[in-house]
């Protein structure tokens, strides 16, 4: 059996979030809620662009979603609804319709990251900030079946 914990070209193997793009978060939220027995976590709506810097296939967006977590051990579900512009969210939405859209991983040095996955034909698709942080969305579909989330919080 491998150590999740093992480091490699990402710096870890540890995965920190599941995240699914849902049409109506409320909804969505309360449905997950009843069957995990817990309290609907709250919603928060992203940044707008002047503070998110949000950049979908290289070009600034107003893309925002709606988003929920729920916290399982070290994993959390991350609920999205997609909201306004283009974006990663929506164009799955429009795509594949509700479902799994991304396994994340915390990680330092976003920029090498990326670099590293680009050159493993996993390239970007959207990246953002968030406050104490920011976020890549890089396109592991065609390889892997899934996107890759990129996280790297400044704590």
């Amino acid at each position: 059996m491998s150590d999740t914990t093992t480091t490699n070209g990402l710096g870890t193997m540890t995965v920190t979030q599941i995240g699914l793009v849902v049409r109506d978060i409320e909804k969505s939220a309360r449905a997950y809620a009843d069957v995990f027995g817990v309290p609907v976590p709250p919603v928060n709506l992203t940044d707008s662009l002047e503070h998110a810097h949000t950049q979908y296939r290289g070009q600034p967006s107003e893309a925002r979603a709606k988003l929920c977590f729920f916290k399982c051990g070290q994993v959390s579900i991350e609920l999205i609804e997609p909201v306004g512009a283009p974006s990663t969210w929506q164009e799955f939405l429009d795509t594949h319709g509700e479902g799994v859209h991304h396994i994340a991983f915390e990680i330092k040095g976003m920029d090498e990251k990326i670099i590293y996955l680009t050159d493993k034909g996993v390239p970007l698709i959207q990246r953002g900030d968030y406050t104490g942080g920011r976020y890549a969305y890089t396109d592991g579909e065609p390889r892997l079946g899934v996107l890759l989330e990129l996280l790297e919080n400044f704590r």
